[in-house]
């Protein structure tokens, strides 16, 4: 079984659909191996790489939602973050181009610890109000995941994973993906939003199905 997941780091309901596909993950018990790819999808690509803005403002602006409105938007996803034993913290929060956090990704995934960094991004972010956008805060997140640092470092600088997060978003164009989280279970299955644990227990007990 492998499933495929799209995300940004800075999309609110991506943390939330891992915490509850991973309440799937833990119920569905059928002694086969699950492999998890984690693949980049970029909100805002467009957004530059060297300065960070208001992630407040920025939603004010393309939602055109009042300070009053975007207050009790991020109200409503802190409680429904925190459901699912997520502690959002959403008030100062900026925004920027998180390329470099999805190459950070790809990065870790050639060490085995996709799923480690990613969730140590999730939780800088939302929890901690850490960047996730400067190549120095990545490589200390790298080194908390137990990544060596230098190289963390080295491959940032280089860019050596560009093209990779550029597959990402290419594929993810190709197969329609038009917002995340989006999950595809064996290559057949599409399943978009941070949907309940029960559903994505379904589509996993599909997808077996259809293996079996």
């Amino acid at each position: 079984m492998r499933v495929d997941i799209w995300s940004d780091i800075v999309c609110p309901w991506c943390y939330v659909g891992k915490r509850r596909f991973e309440s799937a993950l833990a119920a569905y018990d059928t002694g086969s191996d699950v492999e998890i790819v984690h693949h980049a999808f970029q909100l805002n690509p467009s957004a530059p790489r060297d300065r960070t803005s208001s992630r407040r403002e920025m939603l004010m602006t393309k939602y055109r939602l009042t300070p009053e409105q975007m207050a009790a938007t991020d109200a409503r996803m802190t409680q429904l973050a925190a459901e699912e034993g997520l502690d959002y913290h959403l008030d100062a929060t900026v925004t920027g181009n998180t390329r470099d956090a999805h190459q950070l990704v790809h990065f870790a995934r050639e060490q085995g610890r996709q799923d480690a960094m990613i969730e140590r991004l999730y939780r800088a972010y939302f929890t901690e109000g850490r960047s996730v956008f400067e190549q120095d805060s990545l490589v200390d997140l790298a080194a908390d995941v137990g990544l060596n640092a230098n190289a963390a470092r080295d491959a940032l600088r280089e860019g050596r994973y560009d093209s990779a997060v550029k597959e990402d978003v290419e594929l993810a164009r190709r197969i329609g993906v038009t917002g995340v989280p989006f999950f595809v279970f064996n290559g057949k299955y599409g399943l978009s939003g941070a949907q309940a644990s029960s559903v994505f227990l379904e589509a996993l007990s599909r997808a077996t199905d259809e293996v079996g």
